[in-house]
């Protein structure tokens, strides 16, 4: 059965601009309940070591107002275990961090990191808090995860948004491994660059459940608006996921 795809909206960059003059505006609390309110499944934001954009308080913020899930994307570092398990999270995603990164520059390599990612996991699993991995789209990193016993991945889709001659490439692998991942009852995210040009081939990879966008809805927001930005990716993901169910019937 295919379902309808799930819009996760990243609202760091609000918190970006925020914090490039100081003071309380724009505030991205605002920003995520907009998104709620315009139809958005969950709210994404990452919680980094250098605070660049969302802030501590921002996320206790969130946590209060908030009526659909907070995504909290994090390192696996001894510092953010300790805010997961203090602010009694119910869903994580693991990301690698660099410090002089600009975004997030790849995904985790579970399989390299597989055993002090096992006792990263054992306590969070036992507050019962639901994790996924942000990984690339790799047979061998999905088949670490599900060593892991996450709930679910998210697939890396950076390298096929990105314009280069190697995107068809790039679709097969996440194509590939969403099915993989399926097979292996991984839930499986996506996100990282999706614009409107590349989201409706995403969302046509039925296996796909979610996708989580943010730096693209955040820029259009300038120019349209925050909820015309959601409401337009919305369209096309639905009308994407509608035309696989129509095609299926035909």
């Amino acid at each position: 059965m295919i379902s309808k795809i799930k819009l996760g909206v990243n609202i760091d960059h609000v918190a970006t601009i925020r914090n490039a003059r100081g003071g309380m505006h724009p505030d991205p609390v605002k920003a995520a309940l907009i998104a709620q309110n315009t139809g958005a499944d969950n709210i994404t934001a990452h919680l980094r070591e250098d605070r660049r954009h969302i802030s501590d308080i921002d996320i206790k913020k969130l946590m209060q107002k908030l009526r659909i899930p907070l995504n909290l994307e994090m390192a696996p570092t001894k510092e953010m275990l300790n805010i997961a398990l203090n602010l009694n999270l119910k869903r994580i995603c693991l990301v690698p961090e660099k410090r002089k990164e600009i975004t997030t520059e790849g995904g985790l390599d579970v399989k390299k990191n597989k055993k002090k990612l096992g006792i990263f996991l054992k306590k969070l699993f036992k507050k019962n808090i639901q994790v996924s991995l942000f990984i690339n789209p790799n047979v061998n990193q999905i088949n670490a995860a599900k060593d892991l016993k996450v709930s679910a991945i998210e697939l890396n889709t950076g390298l096929f948004c990105e314009k280069n001659e190697n995107r068809t490439l790039e679709y097969e692998k996440l194509k590939s491994a969403a099915l993989f991942a399926k097979n292996n009852n991984l839930e499986c995210h996506a996100g990282h660059g999706i614009t409107y040009k590349t989201v409706s081939l995403i969302s046509k990879i039925h296996e796909i459940s979610e996708l989580n966008i943010g730096h693209f809805i955040i820029g259009e927001s300038i120019f349209l608006g925050l909820k015309e930005s959601i409401f337009r990716m919305r369209k096309l993901i639905n009308n994407s996921r509608k035309k696989i169910i129509l095609d299926k019937l035909a």
